[in-house]
């Protein structure tokens, strides 16, 4: 199949280079220059694991980088939107981007295309493209406007996309929705056929319900601090239930990423735009950026005034395995901790190069040992699993105090304890001194 994919950034990248992986001729589409050049000569923009691969086995027959819109859609049969829609002063996707992709498409579809909406769009977005074509587009040629809703993870995205536990596509037309399914069949997963609004809906109402649970049990969490429960042995309790289940029950700094704080807050401004204003939906919100502030508090309270100490962070990206700093909890809890007189050393397995643009008052280091060298407290802010390797007997060696605090609840605390060092984690209910 001949398809285009218009936006490379995580999604549109994976997106494209994982078709072509099926077989398919996929071209990709951006108006960054700079990026398409980079592309043609095999150099990734993301951190993704597997994709550099599948971009080096395929880049020189089936997969192709081009900054030309209307060559990609005159020469393809489907055309996937993938393109970004950021969170815009309300709350609201920002769809600008979107639009502007679809007045590309009119202005160069040449004969019957199907496009695809795979970027998170506001519900009632098929409609909005439908017109732009209508009103911009040849009146001889007929097309179809397809939602097809993705649901890839930062960190194992090519996975998600070759191994989906489902496909959602949303047509007016049952043909069109059975077409792009053809381009899925290889993947043996169930297919989920519904109208464009429903598939629209699923996408936000999936990503809220996840970041819900999140929030939920960091207030869980919470009051383990305080009633001197653990909530690692709570959630385990919990996970037991089939109803209930284990997944995204990991206390500590809350979600970041690209999709779940914009998500949450399209979805609130929806709501408000169509008069049902969200009782749950603003709170998700609230505790995750409360948690970031109750963090910074953990610190001041293990090392005292933060005025001249030495901090040793671990993990800069939002989650592991890929070096995405969107919405992580680092840029709220290190400009935090500067703020209050501390001296930052951080480290990173991916992400420091995006970081070093980011962050101007922070020493970054070689590995985890270097970023302890001296420090007051380290601080665990990204669960990658090079830091669950960590010798503890080295760390001891170079720190000048032996305090960890634990945003992500990595350690054990008892463990922690008989390596001689004073644990703070979330929710684990006590703090163990030596």
């Amino acid at each position: 199949m001949k398809i285009a994919v218009v936006g490379t950034g995580y999604v549109g990248l994976v997106t494209g280079a994982c078709f072509a992986e099926l077989g398919n001729m996929v071209t990709c589409v951006d108006v960054d220059r700079e990026k398409i050049g980079r592309l043609k000569k095999g150099q990734v923009p993301i951190f993704e694991p597997g994709l550099e691969e599948i971009i080096r086995r395929n880049r020189r027959n089936r997969l192709s980088f081009s900054t030309d819109l209307s060559k990609a859609v005159q020469s393809s049969d489907f055309i996937f939107i993938a393109v970004s829609t950021p969170a815009g002063k309300s709350g609201e996707a920002d769809i600008s981007s979107v639009k502007a992709v679809a007045l590309g498409i009119a202005k160069a579809i040449n004969k019957y295309k199907i496009i695809i909406n795979k970027s998170t769009v506001p519900i009632g977005m098929g409609d909005i493209v439908t017109q732009i074509i209508i009103k911009n587009g040849p009146k001889d040629v007929s097309f179809d406007v397809v939602s097809n809703p993705e649901f890839l993870r930062e960190g194992s995205a090519v996975a998600d996309l070759l191994r989906p536990e489902r496909v959602v596509i949303g047509a007016t037309r049952r043909t069109a929705a059975q077409k792009v399914a053809e381009i899925y069949k290889p993947l043996h997963c169930p297919i989920l056929i519904t109208d464009v609004k429903s598939a629209e809906m699923i996408k936000y109402a999936s990503n809220a319900f996840l970041a819900t649970k999140i929030s939920y049990i960091n207030e869980i969490a919470n009051l383990c601090d305080q009633v001197g429960a653990d909530i690692l042995q709570v959630t385990r309790g919990m996970s037991y239930d089939s109803r209930i289940g284990g997944q995204f029950f990991n206390s500590g700094l809350g979600f970041g990423g690209s999709c779940f704080p914009k998500d949450v807050a399209a979805l609130v401004h929806m709501g408000k735009a169509n008069r049902y204003p969200f009782r749950i939906l603003p709170n998700v919100l609230a505790v995750n950026e409360y948690q970031r502030r109750l963090f910074v508090q953990k610190v001041k309270k293990a090392v005292g005034s933060l005025r001249g100490k030495t901090l040793g962070i671990w993990g800069l990206s939002f989650k592991p395995n890929t070096d995405d700093l969107r919405d992580a909890p680092s840029l709220t809890i290190l400009p935090a901790l500067i703020a209050g007189g501390a001296k930052l050393r951080a480290y990173d397995p991916v992400a420091m190069g995006k970081a070093r643009k980011v962050f101007k008052k922070v020493s970054f280091c070689k590995n985890p040992y270097e970023a302890a060298q001296g420090a007051d407290a380290v601080l665990l802010l990204t669960d990658w699993n090079e830091f669950k390797q960590i010798d503890f007997q080295k760390l001891k060696a170079v720190v000048r105090q032996t305090i960890l605090v634990d945003g992500r609840n990595m350690y054990e605390s008892q463990e922690m304890a008989e390596k001689g060092f004073e644990y703070h984690g979330m929710g684990r209910g006590e703090v163990i001194q030596f």
